[in-house]
């Protein structure tokens, strides 16, 4: 991956899909090997300077799968990648965006100079200065992963944090460092203060509803949905105001009990109140509270994802949750948060959809649909050209990617943090050809 620095008149970010093509007129040649590069993309930035002449960063993505790539890892990196300069390269790698995302301690970064071999100066600027804003981290440890040969040894290490005073952070694993910020927010205190805490509860089976998409019987079930804890994405801690700290997210508050996959000729808004829609079942009236997110993804045809999240508990109508419900749109607009991940999936689809925190409501256009005992967010991806480019290649390899989502009110006052998630799906290996018409 290179950065060069163009002199272009563009005021949007752009992205550009490349897709290879074989040429018959280059022969396989001794000495050279023959890959597959799959498709490539080019993310092109304005950069916020005081010049006249506007500039901008271009930065191509290139993926490259060769058929002899695992013989030549085993040969020579398979040391390598037990050895502890790769891991402090591998942790090295978050630091920029660890400190994209706390401001509090984030350091003066310099401009980088890169001298060509003619002696010819290309000035880079630090990509924090036109970087967007930091709902974001990214880490080249994901927790769960090791190298061949590790131990998990680490789970029992209890000095991997400090917490940061004067504006310096000990860190031995950066995600395990920013998990250990802020005290997490328990399940238990969720509920005493989102829902009503003097109420029964009452017992959700997910067997009693049954959307198209069936809930996945293990991790490689394809065309499946399962509901993932949330401690993989980041969300503000309890002192986020002040430090800009950031915490690993706990137990969803809300329950997924079904998730649908339509396809249709045209928008399909108010699915709850389809009668064929589950939020009409006995069962689902029996539930005190049910947010319905429905995705809608445009395409030929477009696609429905819908996700249905039950409450045990009536929610609390003082709380942020029960303000959120009951609010304006207005209100909804600036606090409905969605956090994407791409689990497993080719670099470049995890490159373009990242892990950053997202403001629907500000993105994309928001319908809304308050009655009985639910709440229906219509997501309008089509609204926003970006987020159609993002989709538009995300389903080009949708049968291969494995997708967390998390959902969550944004936190903007000091009573309301720390954030909770409100709830969590994971989509492995969603097939377009089994949306069902509707």
């Amino acid at each position: 991956m290179g950065h060069i620095l163009c002199y272009l008149s563009l005021s949007l970010y752009a992205d550009i899909l490349q897709s290879p093509a074989s040429h018959k007129q280059k022969p396989p040649r001794h000495g050279y090997e023959r890959t597959h590069i799959n498709p490539t993309t080019w993310e092109i930035k304005r950069l916020n300077t005081s010049e006249s002449t506007p500039k901008c960063i271009v930065t191509r993505m290139v993926e490259i799968s060769p058929s002899f790539w695992d013989r030549w890892r085993r040969r020579t990196s398979s040391n390598f990648e037990r050895s502890i300069p790769f891991a402090l390269l591998s942790q090295v790698a978050g630091l920029r965006e660890y400190f994209a995302a706390n401001p509090a301690i984030r350091p003066d970064f310099p401009s980088t100079v890169v001298k060509s071999k003619v002696s010819e100066s290309l000035i880079i600027q630090s990509e924090l200065e036109y970087s967007e804003p930091n709902d974001e981290f990214y880490d080249a440890l994901v927790r769960g992963e090791s190298f061949e040969g590790d131990s998990d040894d680490d789970d029992n290490d209890d000095d991997d944090v400090t917490t940061p005073k004067a504006g310096k952070v000990k860190l031995k694993n950066v995600s395990w460092a920013i998990a250990g910020l802020a005290m997490k927010r328990t399940k238990a205190s969720l509920e005493r203060s989102e829902l009503v805490t003097n109420s029964i509860p009452i017992a959700i089976d997910t067997s009693h509803f049954h959307g198209t998409v069936r809930q996945a019987k293990s991790e490689d079930d394809p065309n499946s949905w399962s509901s993932p804890g949330g401690e993989k994405f980041m969300i503000r801690g309890k002192a986020y105001l002040t430090d800009y700290a950031k915490i690993a997210g706990g137990d969803p508050l809300l329950k997924l009990i079904a998730v649908d996959w339509f396809k249709v000729n045209e928008r399909f808004d108010s699915v709850a109140l389809h009668p064929k829609s589950l939020v009409q079942s006995e069962a689902a009236k029996k539930i005190p509270f049910i947010l319905v997110v429905n995705l809608q993804v445009p395409a030929k045809p477009n696609y429905n994802l819908v996700m249905y999240y039950a409450a045990e508990k009536p929610v609390n109508k003082d709380s942020l949750l029960g303000r959120f419900i009951d609010g304006t749109d207005a209100f909804r607009d600036a606090r409905f948060k969605l956090i994407p991940s791409i689990v497993e999936g080719y670099w470049m689809v995890k490159r373009a959809v990242g892990t950053r925190a997202c403001l629907l409501g500000k993105a994309v256009t928001c319908n809304y649909l308050r009655q009985d005992n639910f709440l229906e967010i219509d997501v309008d991806i089509g609204s926003s050209s970006v987020a159609r480019s993002i989709i538009g290649l995300v389903l080009g390899y949708v049968t291969s990617i494995v997708v967390d989502l998390a959902i969550l009110v944004e936190a903007k006052e000091e009573k309301e943090l720390p954030e909770y998630i409100l709830g969590t799906v994971r989509l492995n290996r969603v097939n377009p050809e089994a949306a069902v018409p509707i």
